[in-house]
């Protein structure tokens, strides 16, 4: 079984405020239900997930504790949260790491990304989405994507992670996150024979494996998943009114 741990505490101050009077993201309401009870309910549903924890408001222990979830506080910054939730799992040889703003994940996408890491060995798992899965799946959601060699791609976020590894890479991790809607920024930051190769639609999956594994230290591997819920986070009103319509639910 694998831990999860549940990134839940970004303050609802970008596009979704006027969608929603909640003070963070992860309680932004989809039908009777919050965004990331949805995601949490997905872990409990999965057959390969075992403890879960979140990182998130203290509002969030009303709802998640009496299924068995522990909540903690969070800290100022996504890498922050990671390091400080893991240690409220701390016998977790590799977690997943899962965004509260994804609540069209299901079980099975969950299970899937599991079985695609194969073994674990490695210290990071990517998950990269077809743009063709997502647009075939929901043809109106905007995404930034990412055209390599073998094909475009949208990041997932979901991670397949180890915990030990997890303290060297804090502040270049952080710059990751805080650059991760910018690939032009993101290449560049890498160098500017791979910023070339990006521009001209030369790179590979293997060589952004090879490199962002390089610059953080660790063992990393690029995932091709076809679960475009992977992929399809809520971060403006345009996702908020396809999530709820995709779900189901009127406001």
């Amino acid at each position: 079984m694998i831990d999860a741990l549940v990134l839940a505490g970004s303050p609802n101050d970008g596009l979704l405020k006027d969608c929603s009077s909640a003070k963070f993201e992860a309680l932004i309401p989809i039908g009777e239900r919050t965004m990331v009870e949805y995601v949490v309910e997905a872990l409990r549903q999965s057959k390969k997930i075992g403890q879960v924890v979140v990182v998130g408001p203290r509002e969030l222990s009303a709802l998640l504790s009496p299924r068995g979830v522990k909540v903690v506080a969070p800290k100022k910054t996504v890498m922050e949260n990671i390091y400080y939730g893991f240690q409220h799992l701390p016998n977790a040889q590799r977690a997943l790491v899962v965004t509260s703003d994804i609540p069209l994940i299901t079980s099975e996408t969950i299970d899937n990304f599991i079985n695609l890491c194969g073994d674990c060995k490695s210290d990071l798992y990517f998950p990269a989405v077809p743009k063709d899965a997502v647009e075939k799946k929901f043809p109106l959601v905007k995404r930034t994507y990412v055209k390599l060699r073998e094909g475009t791609f949208t990041g997932g976020n979901v991670f397949m992670v180890n915990p030990a590894v997890v303290p060297k890479c804090l502040d270049i991790g952080q710059r990751f996150v805080e650059m991760r809607k910018s690939p032009l920024k993101l290449c560049g930051m890498l160098g500017v024979k791979f910023l070339i190769k990006f521009i001209t639609n030369s790179l590979t999956l293997e060589e952004v494996e090879q490199k962002a594994s390089a610059v953080l230290g660790i063992r990393g591997r690029v995932v091709i998943c076809s679960f475009p819920e992977l992929g399809v986070d809520i971060d403006k009103p345009s996702d908020l009114s396809l999530a709820m319509e995709a779900l189901g639910v009127s406001t």
